[in-house]
């Protein structure tokens, strides 16, 4: 039986980690060569270590555009192409607005709105006849969550974005989609600037406000990545799948 992404060349920033590195498994596992970045250099020597003979591991801060051309640079000379781009790069950080500081704001705008945007125009002479990108947005880009004030308006931002950049890239046969994952059980919780009793409260109130009764996973979240970087999603373009256990939608 043929693999669904056989011969395709697959990019997937924050690859190494989460979503991103369950999605580069069944990837590989359906055929693609993947490429994850990671940004941090511990975070990009632990990736080598581990996964450096599995996948193409590129040190990456997607907020430093000299490196996102880097990135792109090793592809082409390596790869030629991509035919799939998982803009999935990203970061979390809650507070209530009073707490809120200009680092704060900052630091997550330029990471998931301007870092995304870059991702994908660096990308967008590389991306082949065909290409599948994928941005990684959230449910709460539609909810109004205490303390998420930040963080939602930059996958608000993100949402929009799959249809703007759709509608530039669609004439070369290019499509953008955006996958919303809901509470998901990923490393990002522990690095959302909570001591580990709020993180647990969090994630408490979260599971019970989820209309299915649980965190989803990784790799529930990867099936989704899967079906909209393959043919099965042909005739889907600007549109925002949402898999979040009906958290935003019920």
């Amino acid at each position: 039986m043929t693999k669904r992404l056989e011969n395709k060349v697959a990019v997937i920033t924050g690859g190494n980690s989460g979503i991103g590195l369950a999605t580069a498994k069944l990837y590989k596992d359906e055929g693609a060569k993947v490429i994850i970045t990671a940004r941090s250099d511990d975070s990009y020597q632990n990736a080598i270590a581990e996964y450096g003979k599995v996948f193409d591991v590129v040190k990456t801060d997607i907020t430093n555009l000299n490196e996102l051309e880097n990135l792109y640079t090793h592809v082409k000379d390596k790869y030629g192409k991509i035919d799939i781009l998982f803009a999935n790069a990203g970061i979390a950080y809650f507070a209530p607005m009073e707490s809120v500081t200009e680092d704060f704001f900052d630091s997550q705008f330029n990471t998931n709105v301007k870092g995304l945007f870059f991702s994908v125009q660096k990308a967008q002479n590389l991306l082949a006849e065909g290409a599948s990108v994928i941005l990684n947005t959230s449910g709460v880009n539609t909810k109004g969550l205490h303390s998420s004030s930040v963080y939602a308006a930059t996958k608000a931002a993100v949402r929009s974005l799959a249809r703007t950049l759709s509608a530039e890239l669609v004439a070369k046969g290019i499509r953008v989609n955006a996958l919303a994952p809901g509470p998901v059980e990923t490393p990002i919780y522990s690095k959302m600037g909570m001591s580990e009793e709020e993180v647990s409260g969090f994630a408490k109130s979260i599971k019970e406000t989820t209309p299915i009764g649980r965190f989803g996973s990784a790799d529930e979240l990867a099936k989704a990545a899967l079906f909209l970087a393959s043919d099965d999603s042909s005739f889907v373009l600007g549109t925002e799948l949402v898999v979040d256990g009906g958290f935003s939608q019920l």
